[in-house]
């Protein structure tokens, strides 16, 4: 049986450690603030949005929902991001995506206030990526280096893949890869014969939008499989990525849908939001 890497106890451990930090300031009367933005009424949105509300609430952070309708138009939404820019209450902003489709993503995204880019999705902070720079690191992709790192899988000198390109997960997840000194290759919709590609690879992490795509007979024998898919199937069940009921047995360790890398994407967001509040206050 492989490793199962769960992301639920995981991302526990990073949540005490941020609780413990919080800890020692907590006595000067201020609280990191975080400010989530939701428009429309996409399901797993509305999931995703309670689940970052109830870990702010765990921590005792300040936290503020904006639920606008699907019609909103992109400056009514451009001027809310605005009035959050300039509010000192908070610390960190974050827009739910995906968007309607009538919505700029990102023009959405360049609006905020770079020192309050919490889910490391503005130019600025990819660029800061690129240039290994310090700043905040896309919640998702750093979730999954948090997990390898927890169950210290090593990651310097690998074959990693990364399947999907986009720029939530794809591209800062081989950046950040990069940056662990592994040997990355990056697969998409144009890739050839991307069975035998991923086939290649010590590290698979799945980040595409397809269920269940990736089999068995493409990934290795004793390779780590990373899922960041989740998929709602027909019968109202979650599927990843990954073939995990085939893919598992051939795999030295492996993430769960759900219960892997979702709950490690919530925990980094609370880190980047508690750094965001140190750097604006100083602290």
């Amino acid at each position: 049986m492989p490793l199962i890497l769960d992301g639920n106890a995981t991302s526990k451990a990073v949540l005490e450690q941020i609780a413990k930090d919080y800890d020692r300031i907590k006595a000067k009367g201020l609280k990191p603030g975080l400010a989530v933005v939701l428009v429309g009424d996409d399901p797993a949105s509305i999931v995703y949005v309670g689940r970052k509300k109830k870990a702010c609430e765990s921590l005792g952070f300040y936290s503020e929902e904006h639920r606008l309708p699907k019609e909103t138009l992109e400056t009514t939404l451009l001027q809310l991001i605005q009035t959050l820019n300039s509010d000192p209450k908070i610390n960190g902003i974050l827009v739910q995506l995906p968007l309607p489709g009538h919505l700029n993503p990102q023009k959405i995204i360049e609006a905020i206030d770079p020192r309050k880019d919490v889910d490391g999705m503005h130019p600025f902070s990819l660029g800061k990526l690129v240039a290994g720079l310090p700043g905040p690191r896309s919640c998702t992709p750093a979730g999954v280096m948090a997990l390898l790192d927890h169950y210290k899988i090593p990651v310097a000198g690998k074959r990693a893949v990364v399947i999907g390109r986009s720029i939530m997960v794809g591209k800062p997840m081989a950046q950040l890869l990069v940056e662990a000194n592994a040997t990355v290759t990056i697969c998409h919709s144009k890739t050839q014969k991307i069975g035998e590609v991923i086939h290649e690879a010590d590290l698979v992490v799945a980040a595409i939008g397809k269920p269940r795509f990736v089999k068995a007979d493409m990934v290795k024998e004793g390779a780590v499989v990373v899922d960041v898919g989740i998929n709602r199937m027909p019968d109202g069940k979650l599927a990843g990525d990954v073939d995990f009921e085939a893919v598992a047995p051939k795999a030295s360790a492996i993430t769960p849908v759900p219960g892997g890398v979702g709950p490690m994407t919530i925990a980094l967001l609370m880190r980047n939001t508690y750094e965001a509040f140190i750097q604006q206050t100083s602290l």
